[in-house]
């Protein structure tokens, strides 16, 4: 969420971020909402202040031996009227609050402008993509070769957009999720944690994807309201969420390995072969929760910890700002890591790591105590994949594809293998 404050201060600023974006802030209905806010806000200090003075005249009164009952009778009379008033309010700002959660984040200053993917920034490569003696086939024809992707399978229990992983691919699948996971435990501090897959409503306003993103989202039947994470970012993040975390405890950093499952309602036609746009997919997601002047270094450190995984798999990959019209809606600055598929000669996304500043911490209440004012301030939130699990496995069996349709395991995940280092059919 926006905060407040600016908005009320300087709407027409909060306008020309926003602008960047693509999108068009309403300055009339918000200063419409604000009128009618201001005076049942005046109102509800002026009762609030004739109660108490009220209060003290009736005990005055009563000290002296004096007749109250006037006195006695308009404190109830304020009292109702201030039960009005708290109702009168109430009304508005939740009509306010409703209007500023469909606001997207303030763009960072650094982000490019842009208004689509074709104004991101390409930051720096990193590796070679390698140059083939055959024709490098595509991650579902390597996979079908070595009898590890099964999308017939998938379809006829689930319908389009799932697959099921056999044997090989299965613990391949695997050892890649443990990799990441033991790689930011171990050496970058994180601490893992093991979430919910099923969230209630408030968690994802927290972190933004409701209301906005509804459509994106599986709802589950039932009396709980309960609905699938799209990303292990929804619970983990909302660890903090109605805190008030002391300054010496930061930065908070945690690590996740869950299941995601969207709808990619907007994804109609887009990737419909293979494992790169499936409804269920499994993520290892950072998390870092920081003192504000600290979150930019931090976007570059975690985004980093993202890198390093790549780097250690030795699959070449491309690090890109994205522009203003492509950033996220509850994001200030993200890079997008994309790999290098050969079959498809490009770089596809593979992680995102976002710096939320305070968007998410307002929507959820999370703050931390400043030592140098001693009050409770809003957190900053970051978060990045590190990896997509299914799309790191894509990466690897096409770069590490060999002629005779095996492939080479990399060394890094050997170990988790039993040693094994190639995959035959």
């Amino acid at each position: 969420m926006i905060d407040p404050k600016l908005l009320r201060t300087d709407p027409e600023a909060v306008a020309r971020n926003l602008a960047r974006r693509g999108f068009t802030l309403d300055v009339s209905a918000f200063k419409a909402l604000e009128e009618k806010r201001k005076p049942w806000a005046v109102e509800l200090d002026r009762l609030r202040a004739e109660r108490n003075a009220n209060a003290k005249a009736v005990g005055m009164a009563k000290g002296k031996g004096q007749d109250a009952a006037a006195l006695i009778a308009r404190g109830e009379s304020l009292t109702a009227g201030l039960a009005q008033a708290e109702r009168e309010l109430g009304a508005v700002q939740e009509e306010l609050e409703q209007w500023q959660l469909g606001l997207p984040n303030l763009v960072d200053a650094s982000v490019p402008a842009g208004c689509d993917e074709g104004s991101n920034l390409e930051v720096r490569r990193w590796g070679e993509p390698r140059r083939f003696a055959f024709k490098p086939r595509d991650h579902v024809e390597v996979g079908e070769r070595l009898h590890g992707l099964d999308f017939e399978a998938a379809a006829r229990m689930s319908g389009a957009r799932f697959v099921v992983l056999r044997g090989q691919l299965a613990r391949l699948h695997r050892a890649l999720a443990q990799y990441m996971l033991d790689l930011h435990t171990r050496e970058h501090g994180y601490t893992e944690v093991a979430v919910p897959y099923l969230v209630q409503r408030p968690a994802l306003v927290g972190t933004g994807q409701l209301p906005k993103f509804e459509q994106d989202l599986f709802a589950v039947r039932g009396e709980q309201g309960f609905y699938l994470i799209p990303t292990a970012e929804v619970p983990v993040t909302n660890l903090v969420r109605g805190e008030i975390i002391p300054g010496e405890s930061l930065p908070l950093k945690f690590v996740a390995h869950t299941p995601c499952f969207r709808s990619e309602a907007g994804a109609a036609g887009k990737d419909t072969r293979g494992m790169i746009r499936n409804h269920q997919f499994d993520k290892v997601e950072l998390v870092q929760i920081v003192r504000p002047e600290a979150s930019y270094a931090t976007l570059e450190e975690l985004t980093a910890h993202a890198e390093t995984v790549l780097q250690r798999l030795e699959i070449p990959y491309r690090k890109v700002a994205l522009c203003a019209g492509d950033t996220g809606f509850a994001s200030a600055k993200t890079y997008d890591l994309e790999a290098w598929l050969p079959s498809q000669e490009r770089y596809r996304e593979i992680s995102s790591c976002s710096n939320f500043e305070a968007f998410q911490a307002r929507r959820m209440q999370a703050r931390w105590r400043n030592p140098d004012t001693a009050r409770p301030e809003p957190v900053h939130t970051l978060n990045g994949s590190a990896l997509a699990v299914g799309r790191t496995l894509v990466a690897v069996l096409e770069n590490f594809q060999q002629e005779d349709g095996s492939v080479s395991v990399p060394g890094v995940l050997q170990s988790y293998l039993g040693g094994l280092t190639r995959l035959a059919p």
